[in-house]
């Protein structure tokens, strides 16, 4: 994207600038938003072209326009004829400009680019004396204008296909901006910096909402007061509602420590158990029964595929001491969920305990873990909250067994003190329990399946390769298996300089040159772009 020092922010006022404002006006607001009839010249020229004064950001280096918007404050505003009384909707102020044409070119999307346009656009205005902006703002744009300071207010206008939202801003609120446009445009190249990317796809960390991250931000508190020990059982009552358990354990750590805890309840077992692969994580139960001592067989299948019945009772069968089953509920590297009910039908009919890595599935999809042994969970995937927790689910009681395993894992304990034995940090457990009380579950499975079905369909429609099939593929996690012709690692980069977060990096995705797209975090996103990008480097 060029030098650091390339990118200007400006008053147009060179013929080739006018030049190429009236062709990205067509680009943007004839062949993307359907505004405006084509024609063979490509270029759009607005009709209130004479009043407008247009704040643009040009590349130097490549002598190219990188993005506009466009100032009036000449009544009547194009608002004022889609929106009858117009003032009546807005604050009381003595000069109000009217801001449209906010358009940026596709390569610098999901940058700080308009940013840095409405920093140079406030001091404009403010020289001017202007004290409120006015917009009709795309509906396909509103979180990008509501993250600009934008409020909206009447009722959508314009036609199918080109829907606007009419908002307003006090230009006061913009002031510290000023004089920042050129910082902004120093920031433009940095891409990967974190307030750039608007598409995170990763299975963590993911997005979360706006409460949580408020809640996260507040004083800790302590976890020995009446209060927080209150609300820590609220946390452990919504979290057993929704995976249909008795009880839980919230501990301090990554899921990986949830899955040692469960491997430390097993060894108490003495016991031989099986363990079900089918990927990476299935592969990571071995390595945490491994630490723990555990006598185990293993049953894998092809990456891709899940279990079928026969063959687990084929191993069954030929193993009758196996007294426990443990496995991936969603096998994250490879994008398959397992069958729970299938397994829990095999394993009541032989009294045999069921264990389940749920880290990935919980929050995702509907989960029973009504007839399970053990499962883990944890709090920055599906929950939609901030890294750092885990959790054991269980239906029966433990007993402490300090003299066999250690104390950090020994659930016995935690059940022996109302599940806080040792300390735990309280803004975690207040995100967590406001990313729980502000979901409606059955909604959000509903858009997980959503996003699934829709994403799905677009990679195949430009023949990318879904490792997992329809038949048993997790809604929140899709897995794309490159050809050879092509590196995982490459278009990983390419699709974060573009401002979209997939996972590619895991030494096993690396490996096998996968990459992956999900669905975790607490807001929907719209997949377009990750598709087009990956098209576009498919076809290189």
């Amino acid at each position: 994207m060029g030098l650091l020092d390339s990118f200007t922010f400006k008053v147009a006022d060179q013929e080739w600038e006018f030049d190429a404002i009236h062709a990205l006006n067509y680009k943007t607001f004839v062949e993307e938003i359907p505004q405006h009839s084509m024609n063979q010249e490509k270029k759009l020229v607005d009709k209130f072209h004479n009043q407008n004064t247009y704040i643009i950001c040009v590349n130097e280096e490549r002598k190219e326009l990188a993005g506009m918007i466009a100032y009036r404050d000449q009544r009547p505003f194009s608002l004022d004829s889609k929106v009858e009384n117009l003032d009546s909707y807005l604050p009381e102020v003595k000069k109000i400009c009217e801001i449209r044409l906010l358009a940026v070119e596709e390569t610098y999307r999901y940058t700080r680019i308009s940013q840095g346009l409405i920093a140079l656009l406030t001091e404009y205005a403010d020289d001017q004396c202007c004290e409120l902006f006015v917009i009709s703002a795309t509906v396909r744009q509103i979180k990008l204008y509501k993250y600009l300071g934008f409020t909206p207010f009447g009722s959508l206008v314009g036609s199918e296909g080109a829907e606007y939202q009419p908002m307003y801003a006090a230009i006061e609120r913009y002031r510290d901006l000023q004089g920042k446009s050129r910082s902004f445009a120093k920031d433009t190249p940095a891409l990967a910096n974190d307030d750039t990317i608007l598409f995170n796809f990763l299975p963590g960390p993911v997005d979360f909402s706006k409460q949580v991250q408020e809640v996260y931000n507040e004083k800790p508190c302590s976890h020995r007061s009446h209060a927080f020990l209150k609300d820590f059982q609220r946390v452990r009552n919504l979290l057993c509602e929704l995976a249909c358990a008795q009880q839980v354990q919230v501990l301090m750590g990554p899921g990986t420590l949830a899955n040692d805890a469960v491997a430390g309840q097993l060894s108490l077992l003495c016991s031989t158990g099986l363990i079900l692969v089918s990927g990476e994580f299935g592969r990571r139960l071995t390595k945490n029964a491994n630490g723990a001592k555990l006598f185990f067989h293993t049953l894998e299948v092809p990456e891709g595929q899940t279990f079928e019945r026969s063959e687990i009772e084929k191993v069954l069968h030929e193993h009758p001491d196996i007294e426990w089953i443990w496995g991936t509920h969603c096998e994250t590297s490879t994008g398959v969920l397992n069958d729970i009910k299938m397994y829990q039908e095999i394993c009541e009919a032989r009294g045999i305990k069921l264990c389940l890595d749920c880290i990935s599935s919980l929050g995702t999809v509907p989960v029973d873990l009504s007839g399970i042994y053990l499962a883990s969970g944890t709090s920055g995937k599906g929950l939609a909250s901030i890294s750092g927790l885990s959790m054991v689910f269980h239906n029966h009681d433990f007993e402490p067994a300090p003299d066999e395993i250690p104390c950090v894992l020994d659930l016995g304990i935690y059940q022996q003190n109302e599940g806080i034995p040792f300390t735990i940090q309280s803004n975690l457990v207040y995100a967590l329990l406001a990313a729980l009380q502000a979901q409606n579950w059955d909604t959000r499975y509903e858009e997980v399946r959503g996003w699934s079905k829709s994403i799905r369909r677009k990679l195949a429609e430009i023949d990318a390769p879904i490792l997992a099939p329809d038949s048993c593929a997790m809604p929140a996690v899709v897995t794309i298996a490159l050809p050879e012709i092509h590196s995982s690692e490459s278009i990983g980069d390419a699709l974060k300089n573009h401002g979209v977060l997939i996972s590619y990096r895991s030494t096993y995705l690396l490996e096998r040159n996968w990459i992956q797209a999900c669905m975790m975090g607490a807001e929907h996103k719209p997949s377009e772009k990750f598709i087009r990008l990956l098209k576009k480097e498919l076809k290189r």
